[in-house]
């Protein structure tokens, strides 16, 4: 083979496998992070053979200690088995939050980059006056007028991210309708609902994705922060964010009952963060 013929060879670009081998280790150990939350989530039994909703009278507030890892709360209750059974309902009402403003707020956007000028105006203004309510007072507004309650929380959360995916969603829509193919797509006779589903939904999909994982964590956060107000999940759930209330006024005598969960919520949030930049590109 000629010199000329080998630099006429396109170069190979780097497979699946090689950025996978490229990832950094912050992206594991996110990703680990994630998967042990979720494996607790779905089989608790694995983690801890204590009942998180039963106490045992004499070891109140006992220290961590090999019988007790993380110590135990006012009633006698095993703290790290009320932080592994809580993942269940933290990440339950997290993931329903996400599928909230996911659903609802990308069809919304993508709808109105796709529809006529008045609807896509109108669809904008709401958008912007959801915008300039703060997502803590409209999450509060919505379950004060649906009462307190897991799912009551879930839903005002995913409420107040609606905005935020229908902006993102319909900038992305925007970008990809500029496209050559796109043009080509419908000059060549494609329907708008194929050339939705063919072209621009897989473009727009990965920066919604990366999106959706950055809101789980903000989700887990503000979900924690209601439960911690009294707007959340009711007791014995052991919610992360009502694990904290429940601690706070034990901090000074007991502080692990409010730090060992705080931990939690901030690494799981962490890890989120970590794994929205990877998927936004930023992972080598």
């Amino acid at each position: 083979m000629s010199l000329t013929e080998t630099l006429r060879l396109p170069s190979r670009r780097p497979g699946k496998s090689l950025r996978l081998r490229r990832l950094r280790p912050g992206v594991w150990l996110a990703c680990a992070l994630i998967l042990l939350a979720i494996l607790a989530a779905i089989f608790p039994q694995l983690f801890t053979h204590y009942d998180p909703d039963s106490g045992v009278p004499g070891i109140q507030l006992t220290p961590p200690d090999r019988h007790h890892w993380l110590g135990t709360d006012q009633l006698g209750r095993d703290l790290f088995s009320r932080i592994i059974y809580g993942a269940r309902w933290s990440l339950s009402a997290a993931s329903a939050a996400v599928g909230v403003g996911l659903v609802v707020g990308s069809l919304g956007g993508m709808l109105a980059a796709f529809s006529g000028r008045t609807t896509e105006t109108l669809t904008m203004r709401l958008v912007d006056v959801l915008l300039s309510i703060p997502a803590l007072l409209l999450s509060l507004s919505i379950i004060i007028l649906l009462g307190a309650g897991t799912l009551h929380a879930a839903l005002a959360v995913g409420c107040a991210s609606v905005a935020h995916f229908a902006r993102l969603s319909r900038a992305e829509v925007l970008r990809i309708r500029q496209q050559d193919y796109i043009e080509a797509a419908f000059g060549s006779g494609g329907r708008f609902l194929a050339v939705f589903f063919r072209h621009v939904l897989p473009n727009a999909l990965p920066n919604i994705l990366a999106f959706s994982a950055l809101q789980f964590g903000q989700a887990i956060l503000a979900l924690s922060t209601l439960s911690f107000l009294g707007f959340g999940s009711p007791p014995p759930i052991p919610e992360w964010g009502l694990l904290i209330a429940e601690g706070r006024n034990y901090l000074a005598t007991a502080w692990w009952l409010t730090v060992f969960p705080g931990v939690v919520v901030i690494g799981i949030v962490l890890a989120t963060n970590r794994i929205s930049r990877a998927l936004s590109g930023d992972n080598l």
